[in-house]
């Protein structure tokens, strides 16, 4: 079956692809086979090693603590990162050009900065001119970073997804009277979101990832900050810490992703689905606001 993008394969393509799967999937199977080899050896698949993340003391004393604390750093971050990322996307778009012109210095600064400067300089203004506790400092230093960060990179992506739109969107809406804020509100934005969602989702799953940076640097008891303390206590078990904090990340993650696939299947089938058609009655009546169509009040 050919597609405007391919043509279909014929017999001699099929054989080749076919081969070439098999050379994968056994390449793949023998170098599996040469890294367990390698671990056995090591002894680092002893169950001595692995035991200990199946009873509860692990998972309470070390892993449980570090992962609130990653999923309180990622979930402050993505809550003002997102609003605040809309907000400077969209006033890159403002006709006024000191708006336009100073959102677009916030967003290009922070957004030319690695992240962990950004927390480091947080951490540092925290401890000089804030009353914060010692306590409470990596935490706000780390969610400073990632707001900062995380919201100069939506406000494209937001600017991006508006952008993309056809022009004749925003032509309509002011052919039928709408202002330039209800268009934004009730034409552009609802629109944008889906084409956006994808990349937003990919940023989200990034504020979780950098969280572990500010336990590298910072000394913020994150999950990722949990893998030494609780090496050291069960016997240089590392690579067994390391296997499964790594997957706790691709749970949360890949969780975060799924909704967000499930997510945007729902707003595009509802967009489908809705059959209103916009009549000459309701444009009249949006054009001449306070009115009902035949000019009774």
């Amino acid at each position: 079956m050919s597609s405007v993008l391919y043509d279909s394969q014929g017999p001699k393509a099929k054989r080749r692809n076919l081969v070439i799967s098999v050379v994968f999937v056994a390449v793949l199977a023998a170098l599996l086979w040469w890294m367990y080899g390698v671990l056995d050896e090591k002894g680092q698949l002893a169950w001595e090693l692995w035991k200990p993340f199946f009873h509860g003391e692990a998972w309470s004393t070390y892993l449980w603590p570090g992962l609130q604390n990653t999923l309180k750093a990622a979930a402050l971050a993505m809550i003002i990162a997102l609003p605040l990322g809309a907000v400077l996307g969209i006033a890159r778009l403002s006709d006024h050009v000191w708006v336009r012109g100073t959102a677009g210095v916030v967003v290009e600064f922070f957004r030319s900065i690695p992240v962990l400067v950004l927390m480091i300089f947080g951490l540092a203004l925290f401890a000089e001119y804030t009353n914060v506790s010692t306590d409470d400092r990596p935490l706000y230093a780390v969610v400073t970073g990632l707001v900062l960060y995380n919201a100069s990179v939506l406000a494209e992506i937001v600017r991006a997804g508006i952008l993309s739109l056809p022009r004749g969107q925003a032509e309509a809406a002011s052919a039928i009277g709408l202002r330039k804020n209800q268009t934004m509100r009730f034409i552009l934005l609802p629109q944008a979101v889906t084409a956006m969602l994808p990349a937003i989702v990919s940023q989200l799953v990034v504020i979780v990832k950098d969280t572990a940076l500010g336990g590298a640097v910072l000394t913020f008891s994150e999950l990722m900050a949990s893998v030494s303390p609780m090496s050291a206590y069960y016997g240089a078990n590392t690579l067994a810490s390391f296997t499964v904090v790594a997957l706790i990340f691709i749970a949360i993650n890949f969780s975060l992703t799924s909704f967000a696939s499930w997510l945007e299947r729902r707003l595009r089938q509802g967009k489908r689905s809705t059959g209103a058609v916009v009549t000459a009655d309701a444009v009249e009546e949006l054009s001449t606001p306070g009115e009902h169509v035949g000019g009774q009040k």
